[in-house]
């Protein structure tokens, strides 16, 4: 069973940073696609950024991208790194990911394509106050 653990969460001041990390385990480390997603109160859940084994493919939401960066770190870790966080950056960032030899899509980012990732962690908080 595949499981996703987040951690890195927490409170910064608008214009701060913050370094999420997602650990998996349980799974191949071949053929994947994996990343971030986030909730905030009263909104949909929204794709931040996705990126498959090798890096082969990797998304971003377009308004994001240059403040966001996903990348891979160690021992089957994805990681996000958020820079000059703003105010409606507040909200619980999950980790999800999908076992598939295809990889990574642009569109897994949007809509109900979320809810093809199979497995998804608890969820990390991130608070932005102005």
């Amino acid at each position: 069973q595949v499981q996703l653990v987040e951690s890195g969460g927490g409170s910064v001041q608008a214009g701060g940073s913050l370094r999420l990390s997602c650990v998996a385990s349980g799974y191949t480390k071949n053929n994947y696609c994996m990343g971030w997603f986030r909730e905030a109160p009263g909104k949909a859940r929204e794709g931040v950024a996705i990126t498959d084994s090798g890096d082969v493919n990797t998304y971003y939401e377009d308004s994001l991208k240059g403040r966001f960066t996903i990348s891979h770190g160690d021992q089957n870790t994805v990681n996000l790194q958020m820079r000059n966080l703003q105010p409606e950056d507040t909200a619980r960032y999950f980790c999800a990911a999908d076992q598939r030899i295809s990889g990574c899509y642009w569109s897994d980012l949007f809509g109900d394509a979320a809810d093809n990732f199979r497995f998804w962690g608890q969820g990390t908080q991130v608070t932005v106050s102005s």
